[in-house]
């Protein structure tokens, strides 16, 4: 039985907690032997978020027993820095944990307890793309580096924020369980494109949705959820209730680029994760979309070939 402990702070960000705590419970539900715990900083059994909902019956932090091959979650809040400077019994226990040699992982800005409590300093790290200043010139000892979705080092894990919390949890998933556990669970929460650590914060799904055109999102939704399968732009334009013609028009208009070139970039960027998770390449082929390995190494030698 493994044990994953979220400490739970003033103020705190929800899908930093909830979206990690999902996929462990989903792991559990496929039968992985492991079991969440919460506890707050202070002693409160009750604890209000950022959003107004609050989390009860929560144990203490003098309570808990972690264990070598355990993982302690420590999430952000809102005004981090004043959370951290108002409840410094947790910098301690960080450096117990550390020491201990237990593996801690922060999701977003909660990467400033770890370097509050100094288990940071000369190590290399990450937080969220807002924060990055701000974080360096708090902790000039911090390796921080920009643009990674999260950073491992040794037993230390740090993710730069909400979504990448997930994609760092179905990367701790896998290290422990393999690849297909981490797939079914993410195949399970609809989370197909869990990206690695050396992926930007703005991935290719994300950064061509900074639109308001609610059809070409159902558009890009589509083209996500479907990479694995063979499909036409009719197929696409039949899903949104549009005419082909307009659709791509109306795509092109909303993020620069032609569906037909957005859906290669989504494949290659696809492909190059999953290869970088050691599938072989039929594998990985099947999985983009691709017709055979052939076009796979085609498009990733020349992405503007078809």
């Amino acid at each position: 039985m493994r044990n994953i402990f979220f400490i739970i702070p003033p103020r705190v960000h929800l899908l930093d907690i909830n979206g990690p705590a999902h996929l462990f419970y989903e792991a559990k539900g496929l039968g992985v032997p492991l079991e969440c715990h919460f506890a707050s900083i202070n002693g409160c059994s009750t604890v209000q978020s950022s959003s107004g909902l609050s989390f009860s019956k929560l144990q203490s932090l003098e309570s808990l027993s972690p264990r070598k091959g355990d993982f302690i979650f420590i999430p952000g809040s809102e005004q981090q820095k004043k959370v951290i400077d108002e409840n410094p019994l947790l910098l301690q226990f960080l450096r117990e944990w550390h020491d201990a040699k237990l593996n801690i992982c922060s999701i977003c800005v909660g990467a400033y307890w770890l370097a509050e409590a100094g288990i940071l300093n000369n190590k290399k790290s990450t937080t969220h793309w807002k924060y990055l200043d701000e974080f360096k010139n708090l902790y000039p000892m911090v390796n921080v580096l920009d643009d990674h979705l999260f950073t491992i080092e040794k037993n230390l894990y740090m993710s730069a924020g909400v979504s990448s919390g997930m994609d760092l949890t179905l990367h701790i998933l896998e290290e422990l369980y393999g690849f297909d556990l981490a797939l079914k669970v993410a195949k399970e929460v609809v989370y197909f494109f869990r990206r690695g650590g050396n992926d930007p914060q703005i991935s290719t799904f994300l950064k061509y949705r900074n639109h308001i055109d609610r059809r070409i999102h159902n558009v890009q939704d589509f083209i996500a959820t479907n990479i694995n399968k063979r499909f036409t732009l009719d197929d696409i334009a039949n899903h949104v209730s549009m005419s082909k013609r307009n659709m791509a028009r109306s795509f092109k208009k909303a993020t620069g680029k032609t569906p037909g070139e957005y859906i290669k970039m989504v494949r290659i960027e696809r492909a190059k994760h999953l290869m970088a998770n050691n599938l072989k390449l039929d594998q990985v082929a099947r999985e983009c979309g691709f017709r055979n390995v052939s076009q796979l190494r085609r498009l990733l030698k020349n992405p503007s070939r078809v």
